[in-house]
């Protein structure tokens, strides 16, 4: 028998922690950081508050590539998901994952980068793939996004999203 495992999936954080992401991810077993964390104290933050799954993205430094991989695969109940920043989707994969993808396509295939949220069933691989869309203050999203998933045995269900609108003018 397995349990249910409630992950929180996120990306693009940029350097910043969203405070009112906390509440959306209080019920979350874990967390999944889709790269371009920013900085080791939003990661230190995030894993302090729920263990961390993270990438790094093309804009992490040498303490982000060395805390975390470019490409992680993890066995999450009975779901194996993959991870890296860079990924494309259905139809339009980056030309260094879509390899892996075709020869062993994961369950659920996670991305960054894009800062667009999408949720989406490739039906040539047979996988979903997700994007959160970013949740930092940088980059061209008018609204940050995250989103929370439910994985019991080999079954995603129950997703939600979090949409926060983002201000106009980032003030540090």
């Amino acid at each position: 028998m397995t349990a249910m495992i409630r992950i929180g999936i996120l990306s693009d954080t940029h350097g910043f922690v969203e405070p009112r992401m906390f509440d959306f991810f209080a019920s979350c077993d874990m967390l999944f950081h889709a790269g371009d964390v920013g900085n080791m104290e939003v990661a230190d933050q995030l894993s302090a508050f729920k263990p961390l799954a993270a990438v790094y993205g093309n804009i992490d430094g040498a303490d982000i590539r060395a805390a975390y991989p470019e490409l992680q695969r993890i066995d999450c109940e009975s779901v194996d998901v993959l991870m890296t920043h860079i990924g494309g989707y259905p139809g339009r994969y980056d030309r260094k994952i879509y390899p892996i993808l075709k020869n062993h396509p994961p369950k659920l295939f996670i991305t960054g980068h894009s800062h667009i949220l999408k949720v989406m069933y490739d039906k040539t691989l047979h996988f979903l793939h997700i994007n959160p869309g970013a949740m930092g203050n940088s980059g061209i999203h008018r609204v940050k996004t995250a989103i929370r998933l439910v994985i019991d045995g080999s079954n995603m269900k129950d997703l939600e999203i979090l949409e926060i609108p983002r201000p106009l003018r980032y003030e540090k």
